[in-house]
């Protein structure tokens, strides 16, 4: 199993006899930033996909240069931090305010 966290040209391959027990490795490590399936089957790259513990999937691809900027990137656990991009990442910019009224008197004041 890869530890630790890998930068530049590289995508290490590791086999597994199931899918369950793929799944299960890659969520069972400190990071979550990215991860990617590697199928001709549509349907079972959605469905891996979605029990994958990572902030972005890709789908026989990797890598940050071909992300839509209009989708949320950030990691999950301890990569990453938070969201940017879309409107995620306009979202961590914002301070929401609750403005609440006790009566119609202290409204027009």
């Amino acid at each position: 199993m890869v530890t630790q966290e890998q930068f530049g040209p590289v995508i290490p391959l590791i086999p597994f006899d199931t899918e369950a027990e793929a799944i299960a490795a890659a969520n069972n490590s400190w990071g979550g930033l990215g991860g990617s399936v590697w199928t001709a089957d549509a349907d079972r790259a959605n469905s891996v996909g979605a029990r994958l513990v990572c902030g972005h999937v890709w789908v026989n691809d990797h890598g940050a240069t071909r992300l839509d900027l209009r989708a949320p990137f950030g990691g999950m656990k301890q990569s990453g931090m938070g969201r940017e991009q879309g409107i995620e990442g306009i979202r961590a910019f914002q301070d929401k305010r609750s403005i609440a009224h006790l009566d119609e008197a202290a409204a027009a004041h």
